[in-house]
């Protein structure tokens, strides 16, 4: 795509890697389900692919458009966010290097650390990133990563992403920024200085609940080669229906997201009105100390609200009553979610220096009708 002509995001989301096909016409890319694929000769490769592990039409055309609404030079789908994560840590840490993670990461990433890095050799730190000077500190001469989810998964912190980019920078770091929860079209994270983004595009990107995967985005194209020959060496791709798929989510992710960021933003007030809710935790809320920098560096505050009760057995009780909020794990898709996220997604992180309020409450909010879901969170309360 010329991109002297078309630089909207959302111009992008539904157009980046996407061609019309050559053969057909048709708009849309097609699924290409296939394993292997026909050479002109030994070595003779039509358009670069030999088995679909390696490279696949479909998964290409996910690959660009990701690097493209990223604003990086070079995009790769995988299996899972964990999958992505983990391709990342395998390339650029080695036995004997240090990381920098938030102290409210979200529990899958800490337990990759904790269960899977760590006995492999890799020591690592949580630290508020909400505080650079902390993040500072914790720097040794070792420290070969900061990574950094803002907002966090569940208790929704900010950090500067600028500032902690120039701290890795400083050392010598890489900067890699979890952006699942404010997707590329609220925050540019590569714009402000980070070297890898990472995505979970099971949640906004794919924004549908029908498909599990994951992404990295980089900026350097030496970085990019090298997740390459990982990507491909460690073998956890993306299907090509998985790709599709996802692809199919990236083209409304912008409207999308202006409604969840609306329903959201009054599910956020009304709660904060509520006489049984102890605290509301949103970037949109002035109250939330991580506000100006979010104001600073998001387009809008994103989809995701968290809250606390007075007790756990109140969080729990209204877990279980909410009838259009569904009880389930998971995010960022168009339906709303509720969930304790002390008894599920972040159960890893129990006893740990991670571990989350039993009293938190972490709702997904999709974008139904605004009146619904506030009629359903009032009766649950009540």
């Amino acid at each position: 795509m010329d991109k002297d002509v078309h630089q909207g995001f959302e111009t992008l989301a539904i157009h980046a890697g996407q061609e019309a096909d050559p053969t057909t016409g048709a708009v849309v890319p097609p699924i290409y389900q296939v394993s292997t694929y026909k050479q002109d000769g030994i070595g003779g490769l039509r358009g670069g692919y030999e088995y679909s592990r390696s490279a696949n039409p479909t998964r290409t055309a996910l690959e660009t458009c990701l690097a493209e609404i990223e604003g990086g030079s070079r995009g790769l789908a995988f299996a899972s966010g964990l999958a992505a994560e983990d391709a990342l840590l395998r390339t650029v840490l080695k036995p004997g290097d240090h990381v920098v993670i938030p102290n409210d990461a979200y529990g899958g990433t800490y337990r990759l650390f904790a269960k899977v890095a760590e006995p492999w050799g890799v020591t690592f730190d949580p630290v508020p990133l909400n505080a650079v000077a902390a993040v500072r500190a914790a720097i040794r001469p070792e420290t070969k990563l900061i990574w950094v989810e803002t907002p966090t998964n569940p208790l929704l912190g900010i950090a500067d992403i600028a500032a902690l980019a120039s701290v890795a920078h400083d050392a010598g770091a890489l900067l890699a920024v979890d952006n699942t929860f404010a997707s590329p079209y609220l925050q540019q994270p590569l714009a402000l200085g980070a070297d890898v983004v990472v995505h979970s595009t099971t949640k906004y990107i794919g924004g549908h609940s029908d498909v599990v995967g994951g992404a990295l985005v980089v900026t350097d194209p030496g970085l990019g080669e090298r997740l390459t020959f990982h990507q491909n060496a460690m073998g956890a791709i993306a299907g090509p229906f998985d790709a599709w798929l996802t692809l199919r989510g990236i083209k409304t992710l912008a409207v999308r997201m202006d409604r969840h960021c609306a329903n959201a933003e009054a599910v956020a007030g009304m709660l904060s009105r509520h006489p049984a809710v102890t605290e509301v935790i949103y970037p949109g809320l002035p109250t939330h100390p991580g506000h100006e920098v979010a104001a600073k560096q998001m387009k809008a505050f994103g989809g995701m609200v968290s809250f606390r009760m007075a007790s756990e057995e109140a969080a729990v009780r209204v877990c279980e009553r909410t009838e259009l909020f569904t009880l389930g794990e998971s995010l960022g898709g168009v339906e709303s979610l509720i969930e304790h996220p002390g008894r599920m997604t972040h159960a890893s992180a129990a006893g740990s220096p991670l571990e989350v309020p039993a009293d938190l409450v972490r709702l997904s909010v999709g974008i139904e009708d605004v009146d619904d879901l506030l009629r359903d969170l009032e009766q649950a309360l009540a």
